[in-house]
């Protein structure tokens, strides 16, 4: 419990005891008893959280962040509440991002990249509690202006990160980039099949056996490229069992996340033998000469395909993975099982890996057509039995009337039941 304490003149002191038993005192100054009274009832709010670990509620986080910088100071110094500098939007960012050591490489080089998108609208001294939901939306069009939808859908979510941590270090307490679209979305113009032709193209463009092996390992083992090609070892790859431990660095956190087993392909097998034939270190990496963090292998892919005498496709990576997971499911393999192989859920290969090809549509029209062929036999052979089932009722009616339309002197006579021979029947006629 926290009380009240004046000093005269007016001046007046809150105390109260911290987590670890020890007084602390808060001078309010010259303040009324009204006032010096709302503010102790903050302070064992603020208190109680500190002591049992929970966070204040709503109007004391509010209560907070209205107050002046002066006793906003007094309240940071005992440590009830974070200091105030720490809203400042880039030593914010700067000072979370120091503290974790824990992010992949990617993963930080992205979260600077949305850093700076930040700093460069808003200032690295702006007070991250006075941005409000309406420049949150100036900030997104303004992304738009130069950036696809779904790079700035990326960025948004990486900002309504920064936001969150704000929020649980309590901060802030509220989001306003919370409504702003951060999902991306599927982009179908932006599939690309790559045909078996012209993959057979682009691997006789590679340079040597190590890039065959990249390309081999995204089309038709579906990896993902950079990050699984990279991390790839020789000891992952069981050559009597025709199995390759596929080592996944972006799904590790998941559970039995950090690696997947995929067949040994046939388009795969002869590519892996020649580099394995040639590497000087058959415990190592599968892929040695382009590690590099300068080796750019999706511009090298570029070029390649160049060279090849194609037009390089967009996403290329992704649309490779995307062209080998079509196509396991459509050589017959489950959804569920190619899933496992390719490293992928089901709702997720469904909205961005599975593609509609040519094949699809010309399969389909052969179908079809063919159908329709048996169709129209079926149609015939049916309209001639119902010619045939029509005649034969009307051939009936037609005799009959005729026999009825006869006159009585040209039927024949019909002889009675019991009569078997002509003389029997005449002497029944005589008198």
């Amino acid at each position: 419990m926290a009380s009240i304490t004046n000093d005269g003149n007016g001046h007046r002191r809150i105390q109260f005891f911290d987590a670890k038993g020890k007084r602390n005192a808060i001078r309010l100054g010259k303040v009324s008893q009204r006032n010096a009274e709302a503010v102790k009832v903050k302070v064992e709010a603020l208190a109680s959280a500190s002591t049992f670990g929970h966070t204040a509620d709503d109007e004391c986080l509010r209560w907070v962040m209205n107050l002046s910088d002066d006793l906003h100071a007094k309240l940071a110094k005992i440590g009830l509440v974070p200091s105030r500098s720490g809203t400042r939007l880039g030593p914010f960012i700067e000072e979370y991002l120091d503290r974790r050591h824990d992010l992949k490489p990617n993963t930080m080089k992205n979260l600077k990249q949305a850093r700076d998108k930040l700093v460069d609208f808003f200032g690295a001294d702006r007070d991250m509690r006075t941005i409000n939901s309406g420049e949150a939306e100036q900030y997104q069009r303004d992304l738009l202006r130069d950036l696809g939808d779904n790079t700035v859908r990326g960025l948004i979510k990486k900002t309504r990160h920064f936001w969150k941590v704000a929020i649980k270090h309590e901060l802030l307490i509220r989001n306003p980039f919370d409504e702003i679209p951060a999902t991306v979305r599927a982009n179908p113009k932006r599939y690309y099949y790559i045909t078996r032709e012209e993959s057979d193209v682009v691997l006789a463009a590679c340079p040597d056996v190590q890039w065959r092996m990249i390309f081999a390992l995204c089309r038709f083992g579906g990896l993902r490229c950079p990050s699984e090609v990279l991390a790839l070892r020789w000891s992952d790859i069981d050559w009597e069992a025709s199995r390759i431990r596929v080592p996944s660095p972006k799904t590790e956190r998941n559970e039995d996340g950090d690696h997947r087993m995929l067949p040994m392909f046939v388009e795969l097998a002869e590519h892996l033998g020649d580099g394995f034939k040639a590497a000087t270190d058959q415990d190592g990496f599968v892929i040695t000469r382009y590690r590099d963090s300068n080796s750019n292998l999706r511009t090298q892919l570029h070029r390649i395909i160049e060279r090849a005498g194609l037009k390089p496709w967009d996403k290329i990576f992704q649309n490779l993975r995307s062209t080998r997971e079509t196509e396991l499911v459509d050589e017959g393999f489950p959804s569920h099982v190619v899933c496992k192989w390719i490293g992928n859920s089901e709702p997720v290969a469904i909205k961005h890996y599975l593609q509609i090809t040519d094949e699809h549509f010309e399969r389909a029209i052969r179908r079809t057509t063919a159908g329709q062929s048996a169709a129209a036999e079926r149609v015939a052979e049916d309209l001639e039995k119902a010619k045939k089932a029509a005649q034969n009722p009307a051939q009936q009616v037609h005799e009959t009337r005729e026999n009825d339309m006869q006159g009585p002197e040209t039927k024949k006579p019909q002889a009675p039941a019991n009569a078997d021979t002509c003389g029997s029947f005449r002497s029944k006629s005589l008198p």
